[in-house]
């Protein structure tokens, strides 16, 4: 039996109502809640789905961490091994060693024990230029793919100009490695209602533009999957939620005395070596590393004391939470219902690094929604980006410079347990067999073995 995994980012409730051809889908299966994970953020929750387990086992605490061996803040890597933890196809191929894997952009897919891979790999240039692609297993899958949907859309996939264009390359890209190579098991990440709900929030005329414009991309793909009698599974990892209040909690570490910074050509850089205390910023979660055990009640009573922080998770907190893990912070905060963390650690934006105005996800040591946004402050802002993308076709090394540091814009965020279903992420299937009207995020795994006729479900 053939099964195709929909990983439809910010799916709930209230996005489903305006995707009618998604909802026709599942008309004769079932919907069903999906209670997700903390950090309830892209990595982490993917790697749930397909080990079963939290992040205290697999590892992935959030979309990026602090790399005690290595010394650096290490967000977005895309190498599988990090994911600890036997996967869904490794658990089926015990039974059947012939089970035919496809990885379409879901992360950590480099290095991944499966037949097919398609995921986003830009080429890094050696003068710093960095230009749209992807890396395919089999490597020849490139080249078709390429040839016929053209180059992997990067700019669409992520930044100020991500849109539609991204998730309709990946929806045709399913298409064409349905076609030739016949998968038993598909996992599809389709990522454009992160994008809107970010930038405008999941209540917006916006979001309900995004919700129709990816259902309509996605019709074809849903009609080749009826076709071909494959059993259709949506799900999300997360629910975008309304936010009005980022927290700078670096600049809280800094002022305290904390927070330690170098200086390099008027640009100021974190020093995670000589700091007493430092985040990793990640939507609504933040890891907050402590080296000196002495200073963890001074560092845990000035950040429940900062507003838009809700909690502060020690050690044992953080194992209740199944997120305690060698890469966790030594604390965890979690940002109220309407804020969220910003990674910014300079004082004065006039000794920001050059990296803060750009689309640059792994030198910033935390996540930046900033990034989905032109500088609204900057009036030749559009000129600036169009000047950019000509001398980038051109092979010209230049950098972009458009980003604004005022994090005010964004509107949408993720990473807590939400608080209202309709907030809430969903799991839809085709197929009746199964049902059930709620799924946790670890019990995915088995769920997509017994979709795969592979175990009961339990």
């Amino acid at each position: 039996m053939s099964v195709v995994v929909l990983n439809v980012v910010g799916l709930t409730p209230r996005t489903l109502a305006d995707m009618p051809h998604l909802r026709a889908a599942a008309a004769q299966g079932f919907t069903a809640g999906l209670d997700t994970i903390l950090p309830a953020v892209t990595c982490s929750v993917q790697s749930t789905f397909l080990t079963g387990e939290l992040p205290t086992e697999h590892g992935i605490v959030g979309n990026g961490w602090y790399d005690r061996d290595m010394g650096e803040v290490a967000f977005w890597r895309q190498h599988h091994a990090l994911v600890h933890g036997e996967k869904v196809w490794q658990t089926a191929r015990r039974t059947r060693p012939g089970l035919k894997v496809a990885n379409i952009c879901w992360w950590y897919a480099m290095g991944a024990d499966v037949d097919i891979t398609v995921t986003p790999r830009p080429v890094y240039h050696y003068d710093g230029r960095k230009s749209p692609d992807c890396y395919t297993v089999p490597a020849g899958l490139r080249d078709s793919l390429t040839a016929e949907l053209g180059p992997f859309p990067l700019f669409d996939y992520w930044g100020p100009k991500a849109g539609i264009a991204s998730s309709r390359w990946i929806i045709d890209a399913t298409r064409r490695v349905l076609a030739d190579h016949d998968p038993d098991l598909t996992l599809v990440y389709v990522p454009h209602l992160d994008y809107d709900l970010q930038r405008h929030g999941p209540n917006s005329p916006q979001a309900r533009t995004a919700a129709r414009e990816l259902d309509r991309a996605l019709a074809p793909l849903l009609a080749t999957l009826a076709a071909r009698g494959s059993t259709l599974v949506a799900l999300s990892e997360y629910g975008i939620t309304e936010v009005r209040r980022p927290v700078d909690i670096n600049r809280v570490l800094r002022s305290a005395g904390l927070l330690n910074v170098y200086t390099q050509q008027g640009m100021e850089y974190l020093d995670p070596w000589t700091s007493r205390a430092f985040a990793t910023p990640d939507h609504q979660l933040a890891h907050v590393y402590v080296p000196d055990p002495e200073d963890l009640p001074w560092v845990r009573d000035l950040l429940l004391r900062t507003e838009g922080i809700e909690q502060v998770l020690d050690g044992d907190e953080q194992l209740k939470a199944g997120l305690r893990h060698a890469r966790s912070g030594e604390l965890v905060a979690l940002a109220a219902a309407d804020s969220w963390f910003t990674y910014y650690y300079w004082l004065d934006d006039d000794h920001a690094p050059d990296f803060a105005r750009g689309v640059e996800i792994h030198r910033k040591p935390g996540y930046d929604p900033a990034e989905l946004f032109f500088d609204p402050a900057d009036p030749l802002v559009m000129a600036k980006a169009a000047m950019t993308l000509a001398k980038v076709r051109l092979g010209i090394r230049t950098s972009v410079s458009v980003v604004p540091t005022d994090p005010s814009c964004v509107r949408g965020s993720h990473g807590r347990l939400p608080e209202d279903p309709e907030d809430g992420p969903l799991l839809l299937c085709s197929s009746p067999a199964h049902a059930r009207d709620r799924f946790h995020a670890t019990e995915v795994k088995q769920f997509l073995l017994s979709c795969l006729g592979e175990a009961p479900a339990t």
